[in-house]
């Protein structure tokens, strides 16, 4: 009976030893891009990882080459220029960039490069407890996401001279 049992303890003492890490991540929101012209520019989704919110982006139709992916402070995304949309969402009031020693803005994310068909996708993970950051995109004003034409440098403030704003879309929640 003991040496029935022992497997039987063992198998179910290594069940709850399971990671999450193949589990799916839960949706939290999602944003649909456009460019000024009103084609569509892609998808952003937030996604829940852990206790962190994690921005999975799939583009297309942009122009070839490395591009600038940032969260702005307003939820509106006004053609032509997307200024609409505001600065770098930034409530701890750093400096621009993930290079830069003063910190990085919470909107600050990865360049993506885009192939000859205009294609480029990413996932990156924001800072921040997730309830915090959850709470900072879906403030009154809402936040975007914007594509600019150019690569940001990672370290100059305020916009990492990424050019202009050239897709935009607001996050909505699930």
């Amino acid at each position: 009976m003991i040496r029935t049992a022992t497997p039987i303890l063992i198998a179910a003492a290594l069940a709850g030893c399971q990671t999450t890490a193949n589990q799916p991540s839960a949706p939290l929101g999602r944003a649909v891009l456009y460019f000024a012209d009103g084609r569509p520019a892609g998808t952003a989704q937030l996604l829940a990882e852990g206790d962190s919110v994690a921005v999975a982006v799939e583009l297309s139709s942009l122009p070839a080459g490395i591009h600038a992916v940032h969260l702005h402070t307003t939820g509106k995304c006004e053609a032509p220029g997307f200024t609409s949309a505001g600065g770098h969402l930034n409530p701890a009031m750093h400096q621009h960039g993930k290079d830069n020693p003063m910190g990085a803005h919470l909107g600050d994310m990865p360049n993506v490069e885009a192939g000859a068909d205009g294609g480029a996708s990413f996932k990156t993970v924001l800072t921040g407890a997730k309830d915090t950051v959850l709470g900072q995109i879906y403030d009154a004003d809402g936040t975007a996401i914007v594509v600019h034409e150019k690569a940001d440098d990672y370290r100059t403030d305020p916009t990492g001279n990424a050019g202009s704003r050239i897709a935009c879309g607001v996050f909505e929640a699930h």
